[in-house]
């Protein structure tokens, strides 16, 4: 007999989210109690609309975070191709998670967008961040300040591979001169989440910064950008 009731409750079906108190429902929880009251999972739960026979939308956002170690910065990595392999997940459903995911890092970007003055390393973590944050690809850019250290302009010299990317001096020069900047701050993103300088990042450094002597064109800083930490050249007493 018991042995009857645990097969009986193996294949009782989820309840579905209409069934479930008013209160524990998404929507109706975000309206009643605000949006900062539900759960990641609850949210993904909202973005994807439905679940399967089996699991309700919520249990679905449940198994997402549950994949992801309930960390939204390696969700936000994630594919379109990589999220459907959740159950309940099809192509429209990881394009609208993603699509949401990319909406809060543009509103980073666009925080970041405000005139920024640079006075030190974590100043330059913090207004390059919403640009290398979660990327799976190396990028090597450069920021631009005027004689008060006010940022002038940031441009993407390069964009590389997993294991790295091509920066030219000859370009980097070529963006600082036709903007009229007075210095310069090198920045470059390890994926890998590895915040020590390659020899190369070395040699490039010192090569950058000889040349921006010989243009009275001073290179401030070189950042190694990570997702969680960030190396800093000055601070190194390597500039």
């Amino acid at each position: 007999m018991a042995e009857n009731l645990l097969q009986v409750n193996a294949y009782t079906p989820t309840l579905g989210i209409k069934s479930w108190a008013e209160d524990d429902r998404p929507r109706e929880k975000l309206l009643l109690k605000g949006k900062a009251a539900l759960s990641d999972a609850e949210l993904i739960g909202i973005l994807i609309g439905s679940g399967t026979t089996k699991l309700t939308a919520v249990d679905v956002g449940k198994l997402i975070m549950n994949g992801v170690g309930n960390d939204l910065n390696a969700l936000a990595k994630l594919s379109v191709k990589e999220l459907t392999k959740f159950d309940g997940i099809g192509e429209a459903k990881a394009i609208t998670i993603v699509s949401a995911l990319e909406l809060g890092r543009r509103r980073k970007e666009t925080a970041a967008a405000a005139r920024t003055t640079i006075t030190c390393s974590t100043d330059i973590y913090n207004y390059i961040k919403p640009h290398l944050l979660d990327l799976p690809h190396e990028e090597f850019w450069i920021i631009l300040l005027n004689r008060a250290n006010v940022v002038m302009k940031k441009i993407c010299i390069s964009s590389g591979g997993v294991a790295g990317t091509v920066a030219d001096p000859k370009i980097i020069f070529k963006h600082a001169l036709e903007n009229l900047a007075s210095s310069i701050i090198l920045v470059h993103n390890h994926p890998s989440g590895n915040t020590k300088p390659s020899a190369a990042d070395i040699s490039l450094t010192k090569k950058v910064k000889e040349a921006g002597l010989l243009f009275d064109l001073p290179v401030l800083d070189h950042i190694i950008f990570t997702d969680n930490d960030y190396y800093s050249f000055a601070d190194e007493g390597l500039l």
